[in-house]
C-alpha cells in the first residue's frame, strides 16, 4: 500500500474557502497601500546567500533556509573541511543561494540594483511569501506571506506618522477594532545601553529586552547576565520593566533616564513628534502606545520601531511590525539612503479574523447558482443562460453530468451554492427557468430577465 503523502511541518494547503478569505485580506491591504501612494514590486523567492546572511543577527541567520547547489555539491568540499564536520564552513561551499527570510533586505538589494531607474522618495509595497526555519506553532509557520510597505529616500518623520495611519486604515477596513500599535526607538535603546555602561553589548541587551512579554522580567535578567551584562547595569534599567501610564508618562520616564545621552534624547524627541502628530490627526480604531521594552532583534533598525498586537483576549503574537533603517542600503554600497517600512502578518491576521468571526459573507463568496443537468439538449439551453449570467457578473455553473437529481442537489448543498436552476423540457418549451433557493427550499418559475434580477 502506497504511503500517504504529506507536507513539510510549518507549511499548509489552503482550501478554496481559505484562499477566498486570504484574498479578502490581501485585497484590503493592497487597496490601502494604493490609497497611500505605494507602488507594487516583486523580487525572486530566493537570493544569493551573501545578500541575506549577516543582515538579521545571529538568531535570524540560523533561520534562513539554504538551497543546495545543483549537481555534485560535495565535490568542492576538501577532505579536511569535511572531516571537521563544521556546518558553517561546509555550507558556504555547498550552498550559494537561500530562500528569502523577509521582504525588506531583498527590497534594499532591489533599490541599490535599480537606483538609476527609481524616482526617490520611492514608496513600494510587496506581497509575497517568505520562509524561515523556525519551530512551527500557532500563528508561526515556516512558509508565510508578508505584506510590506516601505519608503526609501526620505528621513522625514512624517513617513512614520503615515505608516501608523496606514496600519489604522487597514485594520479599520478589516473591522478589527482594538489593535495596539506599539512603538519604540532604537536610539532610545542605544541611549539606555550608553547610560548603563553597556554600549558594546547593545545587541545582546536589546535581544533580551525584546523577550520581556515572553519570558518575563526574571527571564530577561537571567539572559542579560548570561550575556555578560552586569547586575549594576540591570538595576539601572529596572524602571523599564514596570513602565506604565500614558505616552506622556513614558516619555517623561525616558527623558529622566536618558538625560545624559545625546542619542537617547534624540530618540525621545522623535517619539514625541510621532505621538503628538498622531494624536492631533487621530486614529479610527487602533491605539498607539509607547513600549519602552520593544526592541525587535533585527540589526538594521536605527530609528522608530513598530509592532502591532491583536485586540485583548486574542492569544496571538504580533500581527505586524517594522521600523526605520537609515543605513540598510549601505550594506549593498548605497550610502545615505534612509528608509522606513512596516509589514502585515497575513497568516496571523487571518487567524485573528477567524477567531473573532469578522470575515464578511462576501469573503466566502461561492458560485451563486448551479444549473441542474437533465441531458444534452437541456444542458445546451442551460449553458446559453449561464453564458449570459456570467456576462452580467453572476457566478454560475452547470453540473457536468446528467446524474440523478439527488446527487446534483447534494453537490450544490455541500458547495454552499445558494441557488439551483431546473431547466427541463417544460421550462424550455415555455422559455422559463425554475429557480430554487437552497436555504429556504422556495421554488419559482421565472423568465431570464427575472432570473437575473433575483440573482443580482
Amino acid at each position: 500500500m502506497a504511503q500517504k503523502p504529506s507536507i513539510p511541518k510549518g507549511t499548509r494547503d489552503f482550501s478554496p474557502e481559505e484562499v477566498v478569505k486570504r484574498n479578502y485580506i490581501m485585497d484590503t491591504i493592497k487597496s490601502c497601500f494604493t490609497t497611500y501612494g505605494f507602488q507594487p514590486i516583486e523580487t525572486p523567492s530566493f537570493e544569493n546567500s551573501d545578500t541575506l546572511m549577516g543582515k538579521y543577527g545571529e538568531e535570524g541567520d540560523r533561520l534562513i533556509f539554504k538551497i543546495l547547489n545543483s549537481g555534485d555539491f560535495l565535490r568542492k568540499v576538501d577532505d579536511t573541511t569535511y572531516a571537521e564536520k563544521d556546518s558553517g564552513k561546509i555550507t558556504s561551499k555547498i550552498s550559494e543561494k537561500a530562500l528569502r527570510y523577509d521582504l525588506t533586505v531583498p527590497f534594499a538589494r532591489y533599490v541599490v540594483q535599480h537606483q538609476n531607474d527609481i524616482t526617490f522618495p520611492f514608496k513600494r509595497y510587496q506581497m509575497q511569501p517568505v520562509w524561515r526555519a523556525d519551530r512551527p506553532q500557532k500563528g508561526r509557520f515556516r512558509e508565510f506571506y508578508q505584506c510590506d510597505a516601505d519608503v526609501v529616500g526620505s528621513d522625514s518623520l512624517w513617513q512614520e506618522v503615515e505608516l501608523v495611519q496606514l496600519y489604522d486604515a487597514v485594520f479599520s477596513e478589516l473591522k478589527l477594532k482594538g489593535t495596539t500599535i506599539k512603538m519604540n526607538n532604537r536610539k532610545v535603546l542605544s541611549g539606555i545601553a550608553e547610560v548603563i555602561g553597556e554600549t558594546d553589548k547593545l545587541i545582546d541587551f536589546t535581544v533580551a529586552l525584546d523577550k520581556l512579554d515572553k519570558i518575563g522580567e526574571e527571564g530577561v535578567k537571567k539572559e542579560m547576565r548570561e550575556k555578560g551584562i552586569s547586575d549594576s547595569a540591570i538595576d539601572k534599567v529596572q524602571p523599564l520593566f514596570t513602565a506604565s501610564g500614558t505616552a506622556s508618562d513614558k516619555l517623561n520616564l525616558l527623558s529622566e533616564l536618558l538625560a545624559s545621552s545625546e542619542v537617547g534624547m534624540k530618540g525621545v524627541e522623535e517619539l514625541s513628534f510621532i505621538v503628538n502628530s498622531v494624536e492631533t490627526l487621530g486614529l479610527q480604531s487602533a491605539n498607539l502606545e509607547i513600549d519602552v521594552t520593544l526592541a525587535r532583534g533585527l540589526n538594521y533598525y536605527t530609528g522608530a520601531i513598530f509592532e502591532v498586537s491583536a485586540p485583548d483576549g486574542v492569544a496571538m503574537g504580533s500581527i505586524g511590525g517594522g521600523g526605520r533603517y537609515d543605513d540598510l542600503t549601505g550594506i549593498f554600497g548605497l550610502k545615505n539612503m534612509s528608509g522606513v517600512g512596516i509589514s502585515f502578518g497575513l497568516d496571523r491576521i487571518y487567524l485573528v479574523l477567524e477567531e473573532l468571526n469578522l470575515f464578511p459573507e462576501t469573503a466566502t463568496a461561492n458560485t451563486k447558482v448551479l444549473f441542474i443537468n437533465f441531458g444534452e439538449t437541456e444542458a445546451l439551453y442551460a449553458m446559453q443562460a449561464i453564458s449570459k449570467l456570467r456576462q452580467q457578473g453572476i457566478s454560475a455553473e452547470l453540473y457536468p453530468d446528467s446524474a440523478k437529481m439527488g446527487k446534483q442537489m447534494s453537490y450544490a448543498d455541500k458547495r454552499n451554492i445558494q441557488f439551483t436552476v431546473l431547466a427541463g423540457a417544460s421550462e424550455m418549451e415555455a422559455s422559463q427557468y425554475t429557480l430554487k433557493n437552497m436555504k429556504s427550499g422556495e421554488q419559482t418559475s421565472v423568465d431570464f430577465d427575472t432570473l437575473v434580477r433575483k440573482l443580482q
